[in-house]
This record gives C-alpha cells, structure tokens and sequence, in this order.
C-alpha cells in the first residue's frame, strides 16, 4: 500500500496580523464585531467564567483527550500504525481542533506562551498526519480503516475538517499563516478538489465543513472555499444520505432545500450549524433569499421550539427539535452545543441584519445555556440541559468517563464529549460578541465590566470602561477615557424584558425613559463623559404559552436575563418537589443573585399503595381529589438555573405549578 503521509514541515514563520481585531466571524458586510484584542473583561460574571476556562478547562480537555488515546490517534496515521481498535467515536477528531480553536483565541487574547506551546506541540502531531493530497483524518483512509468518503451519513469526515479549518482562522487572525493555518489550507483545497462541480455530489451528514469553508475563505481571501461552501448548502434537502434506523431524513437537514424551509427540525446543533453556515454564505455572496429564508426559519424556532433558557432540542432520541409548542421541561435535551450554535446563528444575524432580536437571544443562551454546562471549577459539564430533574442525579466518578448525557450531575468527561470543548472555544473569545462596530457607531451587545478601546472605521479610537454588578443590578456605567474630534454615536442594548428601563447621556439633567431595543447616545464625546443605563432587573413572572401543553398551569420566575429554578436542598425537610405549589399573589423579592417567592405544599391522600392499575388517571371530574391538605405557605429561595446542582444530586424545576 503506498504511504501518502506527508512528511513533518518545517514550521512557517508567521506574520503577525493586528490581533485586536481577530474574531470568530468577519463578514462581508460593513458591521463587525470587536477583536479579542479591543475588548477586556475585568472581572465580573463573565470574567471569571473566562479565567476559569483558562485556568483549568484547557488542561482539562487535554489531559482527557490524552488519556484515552483520542490525539494519539494522529500519532498512529502518522507512524503507519493504523488498524485494530481506535480510540473514540469517528469524530472525536474535532475535538482537538475545537481545542486548537480555544488554545488559539487564548493565546491571542492574552499572549500567554505556555498557551501558544501547548497549541504548537498539538499542531505539530496533527500535521504530520496529514496525507500528501491535503486529506486529514485519523478514522478513514488509512490501513485496516475504511475507505475516505465511504460513510457520508455517519462517518463526520467533513464534520472534522470543518473544526480544524475553524481552528485556522482563530489562528491566522490572531497570529498569522503558520503551520495550522497550510494544513487548513491544504485540507480545504482537497476538499474542493472532491467535492467541488466537478467532483463527488455529496454532503456530509453533520453540517459544519460549511461553516468552516466560508469563514477561512474570508480569512485567506479564497473565495474557491465559499463557492465549496454555497454548493454544499445548496446540495441540502435532496435526501441522499443513507438514512439510520427509525429516523428520517430531517434528522440531517435533507428533507427540504435550506431555501425552502421554515423551520429548524431534526438533529438541533446540526440544524443550527447549517442555518450558520447558510447565512455566511448568503451574506458574502448577496444572496438575500437564502438570508430571509434563515431568518424565517429562525423566527418560528424561536417563537414556538426554544425553551425559555434559550435551550434547543426538545427530543432525546435525535438530540433534535420536536413540533411547534412540543416543549416538555423534564425532556428537554438542550445540548450544550446547542446553545453554542444558537449563539453562532444569530450573531450572525446580528451582524447582517442589525436586528436586537438576536442579540437578546444570544444573551439569554449565553446565560442560561453555555454558562450552566461547566461546573464552578471548570473540570465538569452537562450535555444535556433540562428544564426539571424528578429524580437526584447519580455522583459521577472523577476519573470516569460518562456515558450518559442526561445523568443530573455535570460529569468530568463523556463518550462523546463535544460540549466541553465547545464551551472552552466559546468563553475563549467570547468578548468578540460583546459589541460591534459600524462606521462611527458603536453598540454594547452584552453588558460586562471591561475596558474597550476599538478602533472605528472612519479612522481613530474610542475607548471606553464599562462597570456593572450585571446581571443582578442593572446599573450599567460607561465612561469615556478617549473619543475622535468628530460625533460618534454609542448604542446600549435594552433587553425585551427591560420594561421601565433609563438612559442618561452626558450633560443630561435626569435620567430618560427608554424602550426595549438600542438606547442610542449621539454627539461629540469626551474624556470623563459618563453614560448610565439603569435596567430593572427585580425578579418577575413568567407564564409559558397556552399552547406548551406540557407546562400550562405553571409559571417561572426570571431576574434580568437570568432564569431562576427552585432546588429540592432548599426546601423545607420533609417536603418534595413534585408538592410545591407557588403563590402568586406575592411578588417575588431578590435575595443575592437569585429571588425568594412564596410557596406551599400540597400533600396527596396517600402514596399510591393498593391503587388500581391506571391510578395515576383518575376517572374523576376533579382534578385535585386525592389533594387532602395544603400546608401553609412559606418562603423558600430560587437560584439562578446555571448554578443548579452546584451543591450536590438534587431535583429541581424552573417552571412551578401555581396554587
């Protein structure tokens, strides 16, 4: 058998690029968000999410991927090793470059070598399994192991390559062409040569190469990539992938043309990685009807098939979508990558379209989605992110891997452990969804402590220090430390919930009611200007739609863009979740960065010995006939949903029956 590995390369010398404007995604068009460089957190909820992430999640992700022999792999590609059993599921290649991808907006970010060694240590056993014709993968095409492209449905060939060509771009906008970004390059051309007109008319079963081609061919200037990219969205909805057992074609986006569509269904991260790549797509090649059609199915997902966290994917079986309104709390799958994909949808939208509605959602996803899957520590994740727990999770062991997705208690590890690493790219750049930049206006996307100095379009800086307690007050402080001699305009988001929210600008007696959307402060700024945005961020009810069967007859409480959840350890001894009844003729109060609501007990007659079969539908015209008592009502705390089952195995539900 000929040997077509290429040889180790010598590294490429790289080109320092201006790194306070690297960032994930660098449309066409002329709004932009900020660089990881132009943005610093200080502290705050999200700072020490970062820090954490820096601090532990990384060396998290490593240590586990070598243990199990996951980066080995390209150690055996490369040695000619190939054949018998193979460490990790066939995809478990994007996991490295998922972690190439967060080491890559660490070290750009902060600069640490001890980050940017890490990186090129990984690099470099990842390139020396790179095939002579740019193919990469330690799963197919090499002796003892199938033959490349023989499994489109299931075999995530192109899936892998599409994390590894993302790794490149975190790595050439914050560094500079170096060997990651000619491994990326020489992948992405073979891809084109194989599945380009002229080639295989495929697609791959787990949309993401999309995503990856049309955002290296911004960053490398090559639109061969983004033509790649347009034909596999367009080769979607055609059903020629070879179906799995007892789902249909909708579980990979091939039922209906993308252009067609008007609503996401199926696998969830790959239905919201498709509609990504879509909107890159029709963004960079003005393709205004493929960008509506994402934005119609994003509206009617929204509306009728998102949790109120933020969460998607409401159906174990396919981690996928369920009907319009099919929401049921204690079966919400809410993956983890999920919410990471939902983020990356509508910053997009965001970007071409200026629309608050999508900042408002990444907001509450980032919150209630991405910030719950890691435990406090960093070393742990839920997968899956349900709305109610019935029964205590299970203690994971901390050396063990999970196989469970759904287990209650965030686990070290998982067989297939896509979440952790998704979590870490996200928090590693995450301050590059903090605010966008459109000519001489700029807009605080999400509210943060941090320093920003960005440089505007029409030439010059504005720099500004943001300070706030956010998300549990909403005072929101900015000042200005540096501002062009000419009139600049600064946007601050005012979330859809923010009813009774003021603005006071520079100069301004008072503070000034302001609706939800962008409060806009416009005028020449200066040095020691001062903009306050007051938001009310008091807890709140929050009733679900009528039509969400699975929940009517209950209510949820939110603070700011925070959902709350009531937690079995805080109730009284002796009383279970499943009894609690809240009252809602008492407003809830805040107490530390969750709420205190009233609540009583409601006990049944009996637990249920000696009862017919079928007793728990009661042929009976009253629906509470087994309820003998209410104990009186008390008061008991809810927590923020993200830091649910941070004190151990508990049950838990955010939305609470009412009395």
């Amino acid at each position: 058998m000929t040997d077509t590995r290429t040889a180790a390369a010598a590294p490429l010398h790289p080109s320092p690029t201006d790194g306070t404007r690297a960032r994930p995604v660098a449309p066409a068009g002329p709004r932009r968000g900020v660089g990881v460089g132009e943005l610093v957190l200080d502290g705050g909820f999200w700072g020490r999410l970062q820090h954490t992430n820096a601090r532990a999640t990384l060396a998290h992700c490593v240590d586990w991927m070598e243990r199990l022999g996951w980066i080995a792999n390209f150690d055996r590609v490369a040695a000619g090793a190939t054949g018998g059993d193979r460490p990790g599921w066939q995809f478990s290649d994007s996991e490295v470059y998922k972690l190439l991808e967060a080491l890559a907006w660490e070290h750009g970010r902060t600069g640490d070598e001890s980050v940017n060694a890490t990186f090129e240590a990984l690099v470099d056993r990842v390139a020396a399994a790179q095939d002579d014709d740019g193919y990469l993968n330690t799963c197919f095409g090499h002796a003892g192991q199938r033959g490349r492209y023989s499994d489109l449905s299931s075999g995530h060939e192109l899936y892998c390559t599409g994390h590894l060509l993302q790794a490149a771009v975190a790595r050439v906008r914050t560094t500079g062409p170096d060997r990651l970004v000619e491994v990326a390059r020489r992948a992405a051309d073979h891809v084109c040569r194989e599945f380009g007109a002229g080639g295989r008319d495929g697609i791959c079963g787990h949309p993401e190469i999309e995503l990856g081609l049309a955002e290296l061919g911004r960053a490398l200037d090559e639109p061969r990539y983004t033509e790649q990219a347009r034909l596999f969205v367009e080769r979607r909805g055609r059903g020629t992938l070879a179906p799995i057992a007892l789902l249909s074609p909708a579980y990979f986006q091939d039922d209906v043309p993308v252009r067609d569509a008007d609503v996401w269904r199926g696998h969830a991260v790959r239905a919201l990685y498709l509609a990504a790549g879509a909107v890159d797509v029709a963004v960079d090649l003005g393709d205004d009807d493929l960008l509506a059609a994402v934005e119609r199915q994003w509206t009617r997902s929204v509306e009728r098939r998102t949790y109120l966290t933020g969460g998607m994917g409401s159906r174990h079986q396919d981690e996928g979508f369920g009907d319009d309104w099919e929401l049921p709390a204690d079966r919400a799958y809410c993956e983890t990558c999920a919410g990471v994909a939902s983020v990356m949808v509508s910053w997009r939208l965001l970007l071409a379209t200026d629309d608050v509605r999508y900042a408002d959602l990444i907001e509450r996803t980032l919150y209630n989605v991405v910030a719950t899957s890691p435990r406090s520590d960093g070393r742990a994740f839920f997968y899956a992110n349900p709305l109610q727990q019935r029964e205590p999770g299970a203690d994971v062991r901390p050396d063990a891997v999970n196989p469970r997705a759904e287990g209650g208690v965030r686990a070290p590890w998982f067989d297939v452990s896509c979440c952790p690493t998704n979590v870490a790219r996200t928090l590693a750049s995450w301050q590059a969804y903090a605010a966008t930049v459109e000519g001489d206006v700029v807009s605080l996307v999400l509210h943060a402590s941090a320093d920003l100095r960005v440089a505007l379009d029409g030439g010059g800086e504005l720099a500004l220090r943001v300070r706030t307690e956010y998300p549990t007050d909403g005072l929101v402080r900015v000042e200005v430390l540096d501002a062009p001699d000419r009139p600049v305009t600064l946007r601050l988001r005012v979330p859809h919930w923010a009813r009774g929210a003021t603005l006071t600008g520079p100069g301004e007696a008072g503070p000034v009611a302001v609706d939800p959307g962008w409060a806009e402060v416009r005028g020449a700024l200066g040095a020691g200007d001062v903009v306050t945005l007051e938001l009310p961020t008091e807890p709140r009810f929050t009733w679900p739609h009528p039509r969400v069967d699975a929940v009517r007859g209950t209510v949820a409480v939110e603070r700011g863009p925070l959902v709350l959840c009531l937690e079995s350890v805080d109730l009284p001894a002796g009383v279970a979740i499943e009894d609690v009844r809240l009252d809602t003729s008492v407003a809830p109060r805040a107490q530390g960065d969750g709420a205190v609501v009233a609540v009583a007990a409601v006990a049944p007659t009996d637990t249920g010995a000696g009862r017919p079969p079928f007793a728990s539908h009661r042929a009976t015209s009253d629906p509470d006939a087994t309820v003998a008592s209410t104990v009186a009502t008390t008061q008991v705390a809810l927590v923020p949903y993200h830091r649910w089952a941070e004190r151990g195995p508990s049950t838990m539900r955010v939305f609470v029956p009412t009395l």
